[in-house]
């Protein structure tokens, strides 16, 4: 079944985020927290409700959330806030640590210790992500009681 799903990241983790955004588990139409640089800074501009709004916009009709996790995303108060938004929807969710995809020059990061209460977490490398991302985020519309 094609899920609606939103991506939470860190906007520094951009690249390890695109290096899942492309793994094209998910078809593009089916995913929302993406967004480019120029329309990043955009929202950010119009200040707080703006993002917010921004972001409730792209949680309309999801049912799982995919946080993905870097080195430093427990320090970002946009991700709690998605995190929140997503629980008060009732969401499916997930964390998975993308620390270990290199970014464009090649360099990794170690794992912060975000996790979500309740929510499975998975190793991108590691639980060879690419492959089993589609699994993961059926197991947690189950989880979540999402037909």
């Amino acid at each position: 079944m094609a899920r609606k799903v939103f991506f939470s990241f860190q906007y520094e983790d951009v690249q390890r985020a695109m290096n899942v955004r492309n793994s094209n588990v998910i078809a593009s139409g089916q995913m929302g927290g993406f967004i480019d640089k120029a329309d990043f800074e955009e929202v950010e501009r119009q200040g707080d409700a703006a993002i917010k709004k921004w972001i409730n916009d792209q949680l309309h009709g999801t049912s799982v959330t995919v946080v993905l996790v870097g080195a430093t995303t427990d320090k970002s108060k946009w991700v709690k806030y998605e995190i929140e938004q997503s629980v008060a929807r009732g969401n499916g969710i997930l964390t998975v640590d993308i620390s270990k995809i290199a970014n464009l020059q090649g360099d990794t990061t170690n794992c912060c210790s975000l996790r979500v209460s309740g929510a499975s977490h998975y190793l991108w490398n590691t639980n060879n992500g690419r492959e089993n991302l589609g699994k993961w985020i059926e197991a947690a519309a189950k989880a979540a009681g999402k037909p």
